[in-house]
C-alpha cells in the first residue's frame, strides 16, 4: 500500500502503529502532520461508531485512505467504565495522570479477585472511494491497585496483562505489539491489505 493517514496526534500510538505496519505502507502520515487536521467530536456510543467517524471525517479532509481507531479500557467491576470515555474519564481535557487517579479512586473497594478489565481497540478503515471496514482486537486483565512500569502511555501502568506478571506498561514495544488489543486489531488489518495486494498482483 503507498500512502495510508492515521487519525490520531498521540505518539504513543503512532509509534505502535508505524511499528506494527513496517513493511506494509509505504508511507504513513498522521493528524500530527496536518496543522488543520479536523478534530472529530466522539459522541458515539461505542467504539465502532466513534472509529468509523473519526476515519470519515478524516478521508473528506485528506483524499486519503484513513485509519482509525477507538479504544478504551472497559472494567467489569465498573460495569463497562470507562469504556468510550477511557481518554476523558476524569473529565474533558483530562490527561492520563487525571483519567488513572479516578480509575484508581473507583476501583479501590473493588476486590482483586473482582478487578477483570479487557483494553478494546477497534479500527475503521475508510477509502476515498467509500470502502469501510472494521477490525476488533481485546486483551485481557485486571486493575492494579498501583502503578507499574514507566513505558507505554494511558492506563498501561494499571494494567496487568493476562499470562504476564508485570504490567502492560512494563512490556518491552515488541512484547505489547504482540499481546495488545491494538496488536491483534492491526494483525487483522494487516490480513486484509495483505489479501488485497495479492489480488491485485
Amino acid at each position: 500500500m503507498k500512502q495510508l493517514v492515521i487519525a490520531t496526534r498521540n505518539k504513543g500510538k503512532i509509534l505502535e502503529i508505524k511499528a506494527l505496519l513496517a513493511g506494509l505502507v509505504d508511507q504513513i502520515s498522521s493528524a500530527a502532520d496536518y496543522a488543520d487536521f479536523p478534530e472529530t467530536v466522539e459522541d458515539g456510543v461505542t467504539f465502532e461508531e466513534n472509529a468509523l467517524k473519526k476515519a470519515r471525517e478524516a478521508v473528506l479532509f485528506t483524499g486519503l485512505p484513513v485509519l482509525a481507531d477507538d479504544s478504551g479500557l472497559v472494567v467489569d467491576a465498573l460495569h463497562g467504565r470507562p469504556g468510550v470515555y477511557s481518554a476523558r474519564f476524569a473529565g474533558e481535557d483530562a490527561g492520563d495522570a487525571a483519567n488513572n487517579a479516578r480509575l484508581l479512586s473507583e476501583c479501590q473497594d473493588i476486590p482483586a479477585e473482582q478487578r477483570q478489565a479487557a483494553f478494546v481497540c477497534v479500527l475503521a478503515y475508510v477509502t476515498p472511494a467509500g470502502d469501510e471496514r472494521l477490525f476488533t482486537g481485546r486483551v485481557a486483565g485486571r486493575i492494579l491497585p498501583d502503578f507499574k512500569g514507566e513505558g507505554g502511555f494511558g492506563y498501561d501502568p494499571l494494567f496487568l496483562v493476562d499470562g504476564f506478571e508485570r504490567s502492560m506498561a512494563e512490556l518491552t514495544l515488541s512484547e505489547k505489539n504482540r499481546v495488545s488489543h491494538r496488536a491483534q486489531a492491526f494483525l487483522k488489518f494487516r490480513e486484509y491489505l495483505e489479501t488485497i495486494e495479492l489480488r491485485e498482483i
